[in-house]
């Protein structure tokens, strides 16, 4: 069909004709075309009617008793008003509606629910009873804790929220709907506590939303994230993903928004900070003594992945730098090739290993990391392809990656270590400063939704600065983020 066409089709309302209808419909679905678009010519109470919808998606039972009832239809039912006689007394489902829109009828065909239509009748009949193909919540393997719930989100949107709204029972939670994409049609909601969240960023985010122009969201959130928030040669994530509901359920009740995509089991929360990426779940599920200590862990493991490479090189290059009682730390054989391209490679390496452990089968991918961690690794210290310092100090840096708790942020920190590293190559000392100066600087001057990314840091607040470097008590935050502007900034209750 000829985008002109498409566009005069869409513009159409439904005819009184059962036949103009159908005719309009078998062309736009390709009913011959496609196997999984089914249509039901059907004949109750000697009118016609016709039944569409896509195999997968509608439910058998739903279907076998919509129909049982439609045949139990008589002349009289059908006078004077068919359309109001038929979704009070025979369609006897909870979600039913009537629209006069061609392309509503089109769109709901494709996204799940069934549509009838009447021979004479001026509107089609949607009945959402559609079902997904969906798995079972299941903990997710980028946020598992010792203790705490094993569900987590999945891939159908209404699971999501119902995940959601089972941890709060609260009846200002709003679950907006929008649809994004031209073609793909792509459900996406906000999700917010209605007298918490700031109204300005809500508004915010919908707007945002509502100007995306695109034929579809193939990749889901993310797509709808770099259409949303821009940024795109910034390494650093501008939202923070979760598949955990009670950790989205934290976020709403401090004041933030959340998006919800259809098909992704990752949800998006925003605005986020620098520090909203370096907190885990498991902090909270130990005593707050043990969750500081972890969370200290995190942050060393963090500014050792990012610091600790760049640092080693420019000692070992300049060992006059070397403190007194760390020599031993020195690489004491010079390899075959430089240092700096002997810790290129380690990094293009782990990058390469990376990869390969996600596209390995399950079973495969233990062995693949004894084989990458013991035999390369000693195989190219024995053959001077490397030293073993390099692949000391390499280990340990790519280990607090993936301490890491968002996996974008661990990521965005290779990136900046790479940077780092040839900074110091080039300009030595002076290069490390550069390029320390140089991050900070983009990371204070980044904003996520009006945000400052480096808030409480800067602008500098010191009892939310204590509050991400301890693990406060639940007693004790009795309010919510002051940088979201809650409409309610009390937490008592």
């Amino acid at each position: 069909m000829k985008a002109s066409e498409t566009e005069q089709w869409k513009r159409m309302k439904v005819n009184k004709s059962l036949r103009v209808n159908t005719a309009v419909l078998d062309e736009v679905l390709g009913v011959e075309k496609s196997f999984d678009v089914v249509k039901r010519d059907l004949i109750y109470a000697g009118k016609r009617f016709a039944l569409y919808f896509v195999d997968g998606f509608a439910k058998d039972e739903i279907l076998n008793r919509v129909m049982e009832h439609l045949a139990q239809l008589k002349r009289e039912d059908l006078l004077p008003s068919p359309l109001d006689h038929l979704v009070k007394t025979h369609v006897g489902y909870l979600e039913v509606e009537t629209t006069e829109s061609l392309d509503e009828v089109v769109t709901a065909i494709l996204s799940g629910p069934i549509a009838l239509l009447l021979d004479g009748a001026t509107e089609a009949i949607l009945i959402d009873a559609r079902t997904y193909p969906a798995r079972n919540p299941e903990e997710p393997d980028m946020e598992r804790v010792v203790r705490g719930s094993r569900d987590g989100f999945v891939e159908t949107l209404v699971f999501n929220t119902s995940l959601t709204r089972r941890r709060l029972r609260d009846p200002s939670l709003r679950m907006e709907y929008l649809s994004v994409g031209k073609r793909s049609k792509t459900d996406v909601c906000i999700s917010y506590l209605e007298d918490v969240a700031d109204a300005d960023l809500v508004e915010t985010v919908r707007t945002s939303i509502q100007k995306v122009k695109t034929d579809g969201l193939p990749m889901a959130e993310k797509s709808l994230e770099e259409f949303v928030f821009g940024r795109y040669w910034n390494p650093y994530p501008m939202v923070r993903y979760t598949e955990r509901p009670d950790v989205a359920a934290v976020h709403l009740l401090e004041g933030h928004v959340l998006i919800y995509v259809d098909t992704s089991p990752s949800v998006i929360i925003t605005p986020t900070t620098f520090f909203h990426h370096v907190q885990h779940a498991e902090e909270y599920r130990q005593k707050p003594v043990v969750g500081v200590f972890l969370r200290w862990v995190r942050f060393a493991a963090i500014l050792t992945s990012l610091f600790l490479l760049p640092l080693w090189y420019l000692l070992a290059v300049q060992p006059e730098l070397f403190p007194q009682g760390l020599h031993f730390m020195r690489p004491d054989e010079p390899a075959k090739i430089p240092l700096l391209l002997q810790l290129l490679i380690g990094e293009l390496g782990v990058e390469i290993l990376r990869m390969a452990s996600i596209h390995t089968p399950n079973p495969l991918a233990t062995a693949l990391g004894l084989i990458s961690a013991i035999l390369l690794g000693e195989m190219a210290v024995n053959v001077g392809l490397f030293t073993s310092e390099v692949i000391l100090f390499l280990a340990i840096a790519v280990i607090g990656t993936y301490a890491t708790p968002s996996y974008e942020m661990g990521l965005a920190n290779n990136l900046t270590r790479i940077a780092f590293l040839l900074l110091t190559a080039g300009l030595k000392e002076w290069g490390l400063v550069i390029g320390v100066v140089g991050w900070f600087i983009l990371l204070a001057t980044t904003r996520s939704l009006h945000t400052p990314y480096l808030w409480p840091l800067i602008p500098f607040n010191a009892k939310a600065l204590l509050d991400v470097l301890v693990r406060s008590p639940m007693p004790v935050k009795t309010k919510r983020p002051r940088v979201l502007s809650p409409g309610d900034p009390d937490r008592k209750g």
